[in-house]
């Protein structure tokens, strides 16, 4: 078979690539990640009855910006990951950023409070269940994101793949707000964090095994 004969034969049948995959694929993961951790929250959990009027409070807002800013930076940095040789750039620092905020916020915070009451704003009142239920809220996000990175072209798996969890986890942890009564900001700054830490970590172990091409 001549050189010419053989291209076209590999040629033949090819469809172009979409331009809007990559879009489209993380719109899919992040609406039923979104919509699956609050239909969990909502069945599992329920919504805290006094959301009503604790949605007219600042420190409510300042709690909900907290895995935003989370889950638009891990979203930044899943795209740019999910390309073939691109790098996280910035990304890192938008992720990092808010965590250094509420970490500095909860630290003034301790500083004021008296000495015997430190811990319990540290553990308020739910520090066993937090990170488990967000972890849990997690999976329908966690799934979807990597199906979407899946069908992408991501060459730094590992990374990848902790980018994917912190999108679902921070995720999860939007919809665990409507239930979570928690208002401290040392609080949110531990077992938050941690909780969205788990599908973190868990993606990174996963990510070089089912992002493979």
């Amino acid at each position: 078979m001549k050189t010419d004969d053989f291209i076209s034969l590999l040629a033949t049948g090819v469809a172009p690539v979409d331009r809007h995959a990559l879009p489209k694929r993380f719109g899919v993961a992040i609406l039923i990640g979104a919509v699956g951790a609050t239909l969990l929250m909502a069945t599992l959990l329920g919504v805290r009855r006094d959301l009503a009027d604790v949605a007219l409070t600042p420190i409510f807002w300042a709690k909900i910006a907290l895995p935003s800013c989370l889950m638009i930076g891990s979203l930044w940095m899943s795209t740019r990951l999910a390309r073939p040789g691109v790098r996280a750039g910035g990304s890192g620092c938008l992720i990092a950023a808010p965590v250094a905020v509420v970490w500095l916020a909860g630290a003034l915070v301790l500083i004021a409070a008296p000495d015997d009451a430190r811990l319990a704003l540290v553990l308020g009142k739910t520090w066993r269940v937090c990170p488990f239920n967000i972890a849990l809220l997690s999976v329908p996000g966690f799934v979807a994101v990597f199906w979407a990175l899946k069908g992408l072209a991501p060459t730094r798996l590992a990374l990848s793949g902790a980018a994917g969890g912190l999108l679902a986890g921070s995720t999860a942890t939007l919809a665990y707000c409507l239930h979570c009564p928690e208002m401290g900001i040392p609080f949110w700054g531990a077992w938050y964090l941690l909780g969205m830490l788990v599908p973190t970590v868990i993606g990174a172990v996963l990510g070089p095994r089912l992002l493979r091409w």
